[in-house]
């Protein structure tokens, strides 16, 4: 069911920047192991995507801290790619160049689970038809089930990088509290529950996407992320109009135009940043 303070059903992740001590090997990593683009590189950053869309941006910083067992922050970022073809494609590579770390079918979704080299988690995933989606009382029904990899390999193409039209579908957080979350995430920003695990996590969606924004208490985190990792996130809105909307319910930064992107920080200091669609 809509609720008048949420989000346009349009609503989507865009960008997400990390923060790295070796900028050189995380660019190498995520163009041949998670097979994005080089779109940008400069002396202290890089920006990487598909089909010319910026999905990550890496921001070196040498001295930065690594993160400590008690800190909040990413517990995964989750690049969609197309087709299974393609899943099978990034299968392929992890197991050729890295090393997998889990496999899931999540009723909703096909998923591969890893890490980069400075342990910020990765997920890799692809949609099944929304009609195949289980759903009940408006709310998704999403599980962890084992994945057929060999089914999975034998649909491998041989790509070396991920398709155009690959996105981030969904970031998934670790967070303090669930509570906290809830207020800021579904009550303030505007996005709707679309399922809940056992009083330890929580998944947000704008529409009836299964999930745009995950979080979870499951490692007993308790402190603001402080050193390399998530540097932020950003949600991209359809307009103005819904750019304003969030800037009112959470008490943000007024947006000067389309081009600006207010930031928010969430409860653990975690930072978003909320852009209209299409403006830079």
């Amino acid at each position: 069911m809509t609720t008048p303070n949420a989000l346009p059903a349009s609503t989507r992740v865009g960008r997400v920047a990390l923060r790295t001590n070796d900028l050189d090997r995380l660019v190498t990593f995520y163009r041949d192991v998670v097979g994005l683009a080089v779109l940008d590189r400069g002396e202290d950053r890089a920006t990487l995507g598909a089909g010319g869309t910026s999905l990550l941006e890496l921001v070196a910083d040498p001295d930065a801290p690594p993160r400590e067992p008690d800190e909040t922050g990413l517990f995964h970022t989750a690049f969609l790619v197309p087709s299974r073809a393609a899943l099978g494609d990034a299968l392929s590579r992890i197991r050729e160049r890295w090393h997998l770390d889990g496999a899931s079918d999540h009723r909703v979704s096909e998923a591969l689970y890893l890490a980069d080299p400075e342990g910020n988690g990765i997920e890799i995933y692809r949609d099944r038809p929304r009609e195949e989606w289980p759903t009940n009382e408006g709310r998704v029904e999403m599980d962890t089930l084992p994945l057929d990899l060999d089914a999975l390999g034998d649909r491998r193409r041989g790509e070396a990088a991920v398709p155009d039209g690959t996105t981030i579908g969904h970031v998934h957080l670790e967070v303090s509290s669930l509570s906290r979350a809830h207020e800021f995430y579904a009550e303030g920003l505007g996005l709707g529950v679309r399922q809940e695990w056992s009083d330890a996590a929580l998944f947000l969606a704008a529409g009836d996407y299964h999930h745009h924004v995950g979080v979870n208490t499951w490692n007993g985190r308790t402190s603001s992320a402080r050193g390399r990792g998530l540097a932020w996130f950003e949600l991209l809105v359809p307009n103005r109009e819904a750019l304003a909307a969030v800037r009112d319910r959470t008490g943000g930064p007024e947006p000067i135009d389309e081009t600006d992107a207010p930031s928010l920080s969430d409860p653990d200091g975690i930072e978003l940043r909320v852009r209209v669609e299409g403006a830079c």
